[in-house]
């Protein structure tokens, strides 16, 4: 009777060490979960202009705290300062020389001084400084049907195309609303833009999502994220309405478009473009980056 409580007494204390031992290792295993998920699959930017009232060495050091990769929509000749804080340029500034938003690719008449900008300045420089995506413009309609300004658009870039190929250089049309904040725009459908990308046939020519205005213009944006992701280069986030906070003051769920995002492989940058309304800029950045960490 004594051996058999003595062998009971092992038995039990073999289990308890067994359950122990296989508790150590899901607790292992959980923690590495949670340690994958804190650390998040999402790659973070913020744009430049958001905090302009910041230098951009500040904006720099900021962005490092916070863990964020990049400073994004600079010009070439910011770039080589984000050398020294160990930051990428998620998407390089082409707002100079007259052109931008307004006046871009969808006008003929705009080629010849486009050509020049990008093919002798912008797509040379951002190569050198290790960059890879370019911003463009489709233009305001100004009375253009979308049609012709596809066609126009087409035209153009496809004479680009080989060059930003060669510097391994992406160029990337912004979605933009129409509707609030850039009247007149073209850009302003996903359904366009992925023609235009269709047209000018290149892993060179993609879209800049921008979540804000495609929320103002079309909604339905984790369906459209999910139907379209090969044709988009970057994204943008900001607060509907009003541009601000991405928080819950507001009516899109980051997490979740975020969490559609990662589900599509995709493996660039996010870039924060929203205008902070707390009186402490960083506050509200830092908090946009924790919500959009999936």
């Amino acid at each position: 009777m004594t051996h058999r409580r003595n062998a009971l007494k092992l038995m039990v204390a073999g289990a308890v060490a067994l359950s122990a031992d296989a508790l150590a290792n899901r607790m292992e295993k959980t923690e590495a979960v949670l340690g994958s998920r804190l650390s998040g699959q999402i790659r973070h930017s913020v744009s430049r202009w958001c905090y302009s009232d910041l230098s951009l060495d500040e904006l720099c050091i900021a962005a490092k705290r916070f863990g964020i990769e990049s400073v994004e929509l600079l010009n070439i000749e910011e770039l080589p300062l984000l050398k020294k804080h160990e930051l990428t340029c998620g998407m390089v500034s082409a707002i100079r020389d007259g052109f931008g938003i307004p006046k871009g690719w969808n006008d003929p008449r705009n080629h010849e001084g486009l050509m020049k900008l990008y093919a002798d300045l912008l797509i040379p420089e951002t190569a050198k400084a290790g960059m890879t995506n370019l911003i463009c413009f489709s233009g305001n309609r100004n009375g253009m049907s979308d049609e012709q300004g596809l066609k126009n658009c087409a035209a153009g870039l496809k004479k680009l195309i080989p060059l930003a190929e060669k510097y391994k250089v992406t160029l990337v049309m912004e979605l933009l609303n129409s509707k609030i904040d850039h009247k007149d725009y073209m850009c302003d459908h996903t359904a366009w833009g992925v023609e235009l990308c269709q047209m000018v046939g290149s892993e060179n020519f993609k879209l800049l999502y921008d979540i804000y205005h495609m929320q103002i213009m079309e909604g339905d944006v984790i369906r459209t994220i999910r139907e379209n992701h090969q044709y988009i280069a970057h994204y943008h986030t900001a607060g509907v309405p009003g541009r601000n906070e991405i928080d819950d003051t507001q009516e899109l769920n980051y997490p979740a478009i975020m969490r559609a995002i990662v589900e599509t492989g995709y493996k660039g940058l996010v870039g924060q473009e929203f205008i902070p309304k707390n009186q402490d800029k960083l506050v509200s950045l830092e908090k946009a980056i924790k919500i959009c960490t999936v």
